[in-house]
């Protein structure tokens, strides 16, 4: 059985925290109980139970089914439904904008200001109420609500989780991947003063109850009923849940006799709950008046986010309603969307870069359309998105996905693009010259004359190559934007944007927006504007913040222009990490400054030259804790070879290793195609080979790597190659598609220590 008992109202533990649960009549308590599988069991029993002249009190229907435990409250302490009316007294917590027309006629606690996040809602229902607001067309129903349907699912789901006890503070696991009905869970949630505790479907199973269970959970919101399935066995044992609210999916597909004593809800009940319940007390003046209604603190707790573990265990980030608001408000400077612009979203819907720029793009009548990995070339073509928000790993697809179509054209056609896009690369390298964006670590200021002649011959050689340059989008590029869509931007977060692919975008004419940001703040600190798109940085940081480079072993603050551990401050970041202060107190300071653990140098300012608007910006060179410290007491910095080596359209994926040892070694997953291809191209395979063996392949593999990384600072020399992609269901990837390197190297520790152990031979 799924937990000991059922409970799914929890008495509150204070006067501040109870809640108002109002019903209409004694169908209220038959509506709920007819609604849990719970009770399936005991379908011949229930019209006897819910006749008006039985349906009285847990206590009754507590005689009437033994085998299952209800709670019993003193009517002096708590009511669960009223009958006839509520109780004096009792606090009804809120979002105070978006639930205006529910609180008192006299409207004091009314505000036309955003308190917390879920107020967002009621500012966009009145200004886009009938413009659409989510398209999800992968999920069954296919769904699209206007702003004015959203809020009003919202304002439902929140009624909803009070009807079946949930308590403000209270911890809810919201386990689900993307898609409209997550976002009115997850903002019902937060509107009704409860904490949101957010996880994907594709996470280990032990870890959600990690995070479950650490979080102090209540109950699960989960995605669908084969997911709730490969949870229930483990769950059923070390979970204890008060209710389950199932997103998509029927009840009858759950595993039976797993959730036997668990209240289960659909989206639908819970939906109607609401609605009943808010039509109820919105019509009942004695309801609103007996009442005490209390507004959502900006400083209050608005969600759980556990990081993404590339490292140890997550840890449980809590955000507050003015670290996200934060967000709302000034993230218009980075991307100035206008009402009516569509985004695609494919990210975890869940994670805080998504999350944040969700809710601010919502704030100005955007429309946003759910895709998947799967369906993203499709959609792109499809739904031609103004805006795209994505990771470097989806932008380097799309890179290789526009390299290996030009490969595959006929020789002209490929002559003529490769061509192309060289004279467009050079042409962007002399444009970013005499607009002053091109990026230094250099302080020495040039001299006034010198910048003039410099910026005049860049001026020059780009007036030559521009005819080109517009040829090229004639003829090569405007074909790729059809395909790609992303009119406007796309915006990068969660990960370094290799050098080569921001060249490469630019120089096609699609604008990319580097960002950069923690789960710990909010997340975004920095990024690049439209109109200062600094190539190879992450841009000035977003108002309200500050960065510093500090030396890592001494603290101190150091000049522009000098690497160290770059650490920032501003009203995005957290409150600390849930139960865990000695890890709050090593990433934040007494100060309020977050140690981002990156390592980074911020650009010198110049008043003349090719660097002159470049002042100020943040680059990033990898993270403190990737430096692999070789025996030499060498310090080498893995990013910056791996992007090289990502370059070549062979390597698939690469992870650079070599702690303690006396030179670099690599785990390369191949990308099979292009070697074979690659291989007959040499005639180091007949033409109509299938397969490639082993050795060729690694000696081919290592010669690729040799030639893309040879500018680099430290060279590899041996390989390890593996069949098997680095991915999230390997755990190998954290859930926003980045490497997990302790991962990777212990799955393949021995492998690399026989590597090693052979080259020393050599």
């Amino acid at each position: 059985m799924l937990g000991t008992s059922i409970n799914p109202i929890k008495p509150p533990s204070s006067s501040a925290s109870w809640n108002c649960y109002y019903c209409s009549c004694e169908t209220r308590m038959a509506t709920l109980l007819s609604s849990t599988s719970s009770f399936d069991y005991y379908n011949h029993s229930l019209h006897f139970l819910f006749s008006p002249s039985k349906l009285h009190s847990p206590r009754i229907l507590a005689s009437k089914l033994p085998e299952l435990r209800f709670p019993v409250f003193s009517p002096s302490k708590s009511l669960v439904f009223c009958e006839s009316k509520t109780q004096e007294g009792q606090i009804r917590r809120c979002s105070p904008l978006l639930e205006k027309a529910s609180l008192p006629s006299n409207g004091a606690l009314a505000s036309d200001e955003w308190k917390a996040v879920p107020d967002i809602w009621r500012s966009s229902a009145e200004k886009h109420g009938d413009r659409v607001a989510v398209v999800d067309p992968y999920h069954d129903p296919p769904s699209t609500m206007t702003y004015k349907q959203l809020e009003q699912e919202i304002l439902d789901f929140t009624e909803g989780l009070r009807v079946i006890g949930v308590n403000p503070e209270e911890k809810v696991a919201l386990f689900a991947d993307n898609s409209c009905r997550w976002l009115a869970a997850d903002q019902g949630i937060m509107a009704m003063g409860a904490i949101n505790v957010v996880r994907g479907s594709r996470s280990a199973v032990e870890e959600l109850l990690h995070i479950y269970n650490h979080s102090e959970s209540v109950g699960l919101v989960v995605d669908n009923p084969e997911f709730f399935n490969r949870l229930a066995g483990t769950f059923s044992s070390k979970a204890t849940m008060r209710f389950i609210v199932l997103l998509w999916g029927e009840k009858v597909c759950l595993s039976s006799g797993e959730t036997h004593s668990v209240p289960i809800f659909s989206y639908k009940e819970i939906i109607e709950l609401g609605r009943e319940s808010r039509v109820a007390h919105i019509d009942s003046h004695d309801a609103r008046q007996g009442c005490k209604y209390e507004i959502i603190g900006s400083d209050d707790i608005a969600t759980i986010v556990y990081t993404s573990g590339t490292t140890g265990n997550p840890k449980g980030v809590m955000l507050t309603h003015k670290n996200l608001l934060h967000q709302i408000e000034n993230l218009w400077d980075v991307v100035p969307t206008e009402a009516g612009d569509r985004f695609l979203s494919m990210l975890p819907t869940w994670h805080v870069y998504e999350r944040a720029c969700e809710y601010f793009t919502f704030t100005h009548g955007i429309e946003q359309v759910y895709t998947t990995v799967r369906n993203l070339k499709d959609d792109l073509r499809h739904y031609q998105p103004q805006y795209l928000i994505s990771v470097p790993l989806v932008y380097e697809t799309l890179y290789r996905g526009i390299q290996k179509q030009i490969s595959t054209s006929s020789t002209i056609r490929k002559l003529i693009a490769v061509s192309f896009i060289r004279v467009s690369l050079a042409y962007m390298e002399f444009k970013r010259i005499y607009e002053g964006l091109y990026l230094t670590r250099n302080t020495e200021q040039p001299s006034y004359l010198a910048s003039m002649l410099d910026c005049l011959w860049a001026r020059i050689i780009a007036a030559i190559l521009w005819p080109l340059h517009v040829l090229a989008k004639k003829l090569v590029y405007q074909k790729i934007h059809s395909s790609i869509g992303i009119s406007k931007a796309g915006v990068n977060g969660g990960g370094s944007l290799p050098m080569h692919l921001d060249k490469f975008f630019e120089a096609i004419g699609v604008t990319v927006q580097n960002g950069y940001g923690l789960t710990e703040s909010s997340p975004v600190v920095a990024c690049r504007r439209p109109y200062c798109n600094v190539i190879g940085s992450i841009g000035h940081p977003i108002q309200h913040t500050e960065f510093k480079v500090v030396d890592s072993k001494t603290g101190e603050v150091l000049p522009p222009g000098t690497r160290g551990i770059v650490k920032v401050r501003g009203p995005q970041v957290m409150k600390g990490y849930y139960k865990n202060p000695l890890a709050t107190k090593q990433a934040l300071d007494e100060d309020g400054w977050l140690d981002t653990g990156d390592i980074g140098w911020i650009a010198p300012h110049h008043s003349v030259g090719r660097s002159r608007r470049c002042g100020g910006v943040i680059v990033l060179e990898g993270r403190a804790k990737d430096t692999i410290v070789l025996s030499s007491g060498e310090n080498v910095e893995p990013l910056e070879i791996e992007e090289a080596a990502m370059r070549s359209s062979l390597i698939q994926q690469i992870v650079v290793v070599g702690q303690d040892q006396r030179r670099l070694a690599a785990i390369i997953v191949p990308n099979k195609d292009e070697v074979l291809q690659a291989a007959k191209v040499s005639s180091i395979v007949d033409p109509d080979a299938v397969d490639l063996g082993r050795d060729k392949m690694t000696s081919l593999l290592y010669e690729e790597l040799s030639k893309w990384t040879s500018e680099c600072s430290f060279q590899v020399r041996p390989i390890l190659v593996v069949d098997e992609p680095f991915t999230i269901d390997s755990g190998l990837m954290s859930p926003t598609m980045k490497i997990r390197r302790d991962q990777v190297v212990a799955k393949y520790n021995e492998e690399i220590a026989n590597l090693y152990k052979r080259d020393s031979q050599n």
